[in-house]
């Protein structure tokens, strides 16, 4: 009993996400000593669902294995290529094989949706005793989870809110502690760029003014699940509050990230909203340098957003973009000179 409840307070004893799924297959492996222990989670790709693994040990590792947060969906295995996960997820309910080795499969939710598997592969049946322990254990796992998406997400819309912002900018795009140049590094040597963007909806006052304000509610909310359907799954979507939200996103190029930021426009544009109609949304967008801070990064994106707002509103500006053809100031030389 000792030991379940010494990893129970190591569990609860984390505030982030990945971490805490490492914690919590480590927990099952010393507490069942299976043949491996892992979590899969599903997520959307436009030419089907695949299964990302958050977190997965075998008997002899020493240290959980998972994938990037960053990894090529199309490098992930489909959903039915492991049809026993599906169901498991589709069902809601624990499933088992009947043959060595065997698996025992169980969903993992939120209170807001089943978001994955856990799966442990063992020598012998899983008894039941073990079975309700693993229920326990994801069950506070569970209201765990809730607490985290209270703290960290935006009660309305279910995007992350600000407050989380400048401590994941600095975890996935500048400084990864233990790892020399962090995420920014790998990404360069890929390819890859970070890029952050600030989007505003067009003339959402009048929205307010006219339909009231639980109609605007509701307006933030459907832009929220086209901002979800719009980008990927590991891009970072926040709402700063108000009509403005953030997202923190890598890709290739300024083309690249424009691509990206112009499919939320254009589906936002098209969007038939509910008494409402119609509306627009005018984005701006910078890449993130190696020695920015979140708010000089947000800065930059801030300023391009409010070049398309005074220009016409309804359209996507790089930073870069509008510094090169001289509509704005690079501040990072204005600093230059000033210091020089």
């Amino acid at each position: 009993m000792s030991e379940l409840v010494d990893h129970l307070a190591h569990l609860t004893g984390f505030r982030d996400r990945d971490v805490l799924d490492v914690t919590l297959v480590g927990a099952f492996k010393d507490l069942l000593q299976p043949r491996s222990v892992a979590i899969y989670r599903l997520v959307a790709e436009p030419t089907g669902d695949r299964w990302l693994t958050r977190a997965r040990l075998c008997s002899d590792d020493v240290a959980a294995t998972a994938d990037s947060a960053w990894i090529e969906l199309d490098q992930l295995p489909k959903m039915d290529d492991f049809p026993m996960r599906r169901d498991c997820l589709r069902t809601q309910e624990v499933l088992k094989t009947d043959t060595a080795p065997y698996m025992s499969l169980f969903p993992v939710s939120t209170d807001r949706e089943v978001v994955g598997v856990l799966e442990i592969e063992t020598d012998l049946p899983m008894p039941a005793e073990d079975q309700r322990l693993v229920n326990s254990i994801l069950r506070i796992y569970r209201n765990f989870q809730g607490l985290l998406d209270y703290s960290e997400r935006d009660t309305l819309t279910g995007l992350l809110n600000r407050k989380t912002f400048d401590e994941t900018f600095m975890k996935t795009a500048v400084q990864v502690p233990g790892v020399p140049g962090g995420d920014l590094r790998r990404a360069s040597a890929s390819g890859q760029s970070y890029w952050l963007g600030v989007i505003d909806i067009d003339h959402f006052k009048h929205v307010n003014d006219t339909y009231g304000h639980l109609i605007g509610d509701e307006v933030l909310l459907l832009l929220s699940r086209l901002m979800r359907s719009s980008f990927r799954f590991h891009d970072r979507l926040y709402r700063f509050g108000g009509e403005e939200f953030v997202v923190l996103m890598r890709c290739g190029t300024d083309h690249d990230a424009s691509n990206a930021f112009e499919r939320l426009r254009s589906n936002a544009e098209q969007y038939a909203f509910p008494q409402v109609g119609h509306i627009t949304v005018s984005v701006g967008f910078t890449e993130i340098k190696s020695t920015d801070t979140p708010s000089a990064c947000f800065e930059r994106a801030d300023k391009a957003v409010y070049y398309a707002k005074t220009h016409g509103r309804n359209m996507v500006c790089s930073h870069a973009d509008l510094v090169a053809r001289g509509e704005l100031e690079d501040a990072s030389k204005v600093g230059d000179v000033e210091l020089f």
